[in-house]
């Protein structure tokens, strides 16, 4: 039977140090979502505390990986995950499985969390991210998305917006509602401003 031991309360402090410089030092650094942060953030010590009570003697990361592979098919269905939140959720729940069944010392343990954190804060600078950043948004100026239009159409999309717009891509057209959704590149530190606060209305992008 699992018990409540000094080692239980030194691995949760692991636990929730580590997921907490990854949600907030990496996470929250670039997307500035403290919603989502937070509830990565408790996700990883729900995740903790089920596998470190319920794991038995003969119970192995089959068993950890199992509980992620069930919240994977729930998706948290009441909103749209993107591929990189996805990935936050798959590593707070690497750090969690890691501290609630590793064999390994205290110190090491923290030592690889570290290291994944660290990872994670890397990959998400600019050096490997680039200058762009992409943004969905729904486009109501069909007209504009011509391809002998192209030129026009980034002029619009750079004056209503604000940003410094290099690139676009149609994603989907609406005939119907004589609406596109487009994917635009964008250089960020041109402008002060955000999509999300111009004419056009964002749409939130799709797993």
């Amino acid at each position: 039977m699992t018990e409540i031991t000094p080692r239980f309360i030194v691995l949760f402090a692991v636990n929730f140090i580590s997921i907490v410089m990854l949600c907030y030092g990496c996470y929250f650094r670039s997307n500035k979502n403290a919603t989502v942060a937070g509830s990565f953030v408790l996700f990883g010590i729900g995740i903790f505390l089920i596998t470190y009570l319920l794991h038995g003697v003969d119970m192995s990361m089959e068993f950890a990986f199992g509980l992620f592979a069930v919240f994977g098919m729930l998706r948290y269905r009441t909103d749209t995950i993107s591929i990189k939140e996805m990935t936050y959720l798959f590593m707070v729940t690497a750090i969690a499985l890691l501290c609630a069944v590793s064999k390994l010392p205290t110190l090491q343990l923290f030592l690889i969390n570290a290291f994944l954190c660290f990872v994670a804060f890397l990959v998400d600078t600019r050096f490997f991210q680039g200058h762009h950043k992409i943004q969905r948004i729904a486009y109501e100026r069909i007209e504009n998305i011509k391809p002998k239009n192209k030129a026009l159409l980034l002029a619009d999309l750079r004056e209503r917006t604000g940003l410094e717009v290099t690139n676009v891509e149609i994603a989907h057209i609406d005939f119907l509602r004589d609406t596109a959704e487009l994917i635009v590149y964008y250089i960020p530190d041109s402008p002060k401003q955000d999509l999300a606060t111009t004419h056009t209305n964002p749409v939130e992008a799709k797993s």
